[in-house]
């Protein structure tokens, strides 16, 4: 699929070492993360985590200016990023704002967060593909990624259980969070004349400060 002279996409995901808490910033570090894109393909981020904050940032800001894709990155992945960042005493260029319609009624903000933010990281805009899918689709559609990605036809890296990611060999931790982050941005480009509309909206002087 040619981009038409629109702005690259990015897919980005990230794995979380689920043998503390991986749905916790203040105890679970960053295992993995991966950006896809048309012209780079899949890379993935590996090792100490932070190198690879450093690392991830580092290509961010030499990657000509597009749109991150994530699916639930703006209530998860990016908020996640950040305080681990924070932690580990690594700046990024990554930017949140509260964005208080975003919030999904009976569902718990990630521990030290408010809830869903709109991002940006350099020159980059954020699209949360899966808001936009569930603002797109019948309400009673369930928007798992996997589940619509399967439903599209396109094939995904599976585990046989979510909660043990810190336990996969490292081969196949790769292969899984670099499918992802490709589903993501594969998805965004399948639909891009109806998701464009959900680009993030960054306020004006309206970024948080984590640390």
């Amino acid at each position: 699929m040619r981009s038409g002279g629109r702005r690259p996409l990015y897919g980005l995901d990230i794995e979380t070492d689920t043998a503390a808490d991986g749905l916790d910033p203040a105890v679970a570090g960053v295992l993995a993360v991966a950006l896809s894109s048309q012209e780079a393909g899949d890379i993935v981020f590996t090792g100490r985590e932070p190198g690879i904050l450093m690392a991830l940032d580092a290509h961010l800001r030499q990657c000509r200016p597009g749109v991150l894709v994530t699916w639930n990155g703006g209530a998860f992945d990016l908020p996640f990023l950040i305080s681990r960042a924070a932690v580990a005493g690594v700046a990024l260029g990554l930017e949140l704002a509260w964005e208080p319609h975003g919030y999904r009624s009976g569902r718990s903000p990630l521990p030290g967060h408010l809830g869903t933010y709109a991002a940006s990281w350099y020159g980059h805009s954020h699209l949360d593909a899966y808001r936009a899918w569930r603002r797109l689709s019948d309400p009673d559609v369930r928007c798992g990624l996997k589940e619509v990605a399967r439903s599209l036809g396109l094939a995904a890296v599976e585990l046989d259980d979510v909660t043990q990611v810190h336990g996969v060999p490292l081969g196949h931790l790769r292969r899984y969070v670099a499918s992802d982050a490709s589903l993501a941005r594969r998805l965004a480009e399948m639909r891009w004349p109806e998701v464009r509309g959900f680009l993030d909206r960054m306020p004006p002087g309206g970024q948080l400060t984590f640390g």
